[in-house]
């Protein structure tokens, strides 16, 4: 097994200046020559760093934990979490996705602790005050937590959906419709979701002479096939479909049953999809404004600098309805 002291010797450099390269110390001047002679050495002997010596020198370990979601995660989400890693990664942290099976809430607390990770972000809900005390007793310097709610003693991303209902429900109700149908999905683990989404739309119509009717919908052909077939006898004139998905599946059932979009009812769904743009009508949308990987990742470091600092909270889900030819 080839050690740094054998990169050292193919590089001509001391070892110290190979820890100094490899681990991307700051503090220290290495020319540019320097540098490359050293990685060109570790690549051609196959060296990689020691991960728990390393976490031995510093302290701590540089590995960011990101349990996976325990929902079903689309485009939007996927595309967010490879922006967040690369950031993270792009500051020196390594970031490992911890797989959903076995225990949950502050129990699957003790998992990732036993991790020693650095870091913890957790989307959803479930954690509580007890597994976020864990977490920090095995070293974790940042928890932060994704969803509807703080948590003491985390770093809080609040992310409330019903500011995605309220802007459809709004867009549906400036656009002359009264009789509105809020999809609602049937699938396990969507709940923290599609319930404050059709909150948000029956709070936009508050007061108004506008009515919501919530739908619920399994994510299958048959399923929307049955719902349009009843579509005429529920008095709607419009549904909002929590997500482009759930709208193109139903348009298409819809549609087949000769319901003409927008005229006999308009359709509103959310995420953007690109596939929404392609759809004949388009698909009017919400977009969904979720923050960049890379604020993300500074907050994450932030915290790991300065451990002793007060949890930070911070409103980072925006909306904006995309009109297009469905509503």
């Amino acid at each position: 097994m080839p050690t740094s002291a054998d990169v050292a010797r193919l590089a001509g450099v001391s070892r110290a200046t190979v820890s100094y390269v490899l681990n991307n110390t700051s503090a220290v001047r290495i020319s540019e020559p320097t540098r490359r002679r050293v990685h060109e050495a570790a690549k051609e002997l196959g060296y990689v760093p020691h991960a728990a010596a390393r976490s031995l020198r510093a302290g701590h370990s540089r590995m960011v934990l990101i349990p996976a979601p325990t929902f079903p995660v689309g485009p939007l989400y996927s595309r967010f979490l490879t922006d967040l890693q690369n950031a993270l990664a792009a500051l020196d942290y390594t970031v490992v996705q911890h797989g959903t099976g076995g225990p949950h809430g502050d129990e699957a607390a003790r998992v990732w602790a036993e991790l020693r990770p650095v870091a913890v972000l957790v989307p959803g809900s479930g954690l509580g005050p007890r597994g976020v005390a864990v977490l920090k007793r095995s070293g974790a310097r940042a928890v932060v937590t994704l969803g509807p709610e703080t948590i003491e003693g985390a770093h809080a991303l609040l992310m409330d959906h019903d500011v995605v209902g309220h802007s459809a429900g709004a867009h549906l109700y400036d656009r002359g419709r009264r009789r509105i149908g809020v999809v609602v999905p049937q699938e396990p683990g969507l709940e923290a979701f599609s319930a404050p989404r059709l909150d948000g739309v029956r709070q936009s119509v508050r007061g108004t002479d506008a009515t919501v009717t919530e739908l619920p919908l399994a994510y299958d052909e048959q399923a929307a096939a049955r719902l349009a077939a009843r579509w005429r006898t529920l008095g709607l004139d419009s549904v909002f479909t929590y997500n482009d998905e759930y709208a193109m599946l139903l348009m298409r059932a819809l549609l087949d049953e000769g319901i003409r979009i927008p005229e006999e009812t308009a359709v509103v769904g959310a995420d953007d999809l690109m596939l929404g743009r392609l759809l004949r009508p388009r698909l009017s949308t919400v977009r969904l404004e979720l923050p960049c990987g890379r604020e993300l990742a500074e907050l994450v470091d932030r915290a790991v600098r300065r451990p002793a600092t007060e949890p930070e909270t911070h409103k980072v889900l925006g909306a904006t309805v995309l009109h297009r030819e469905s509503s």
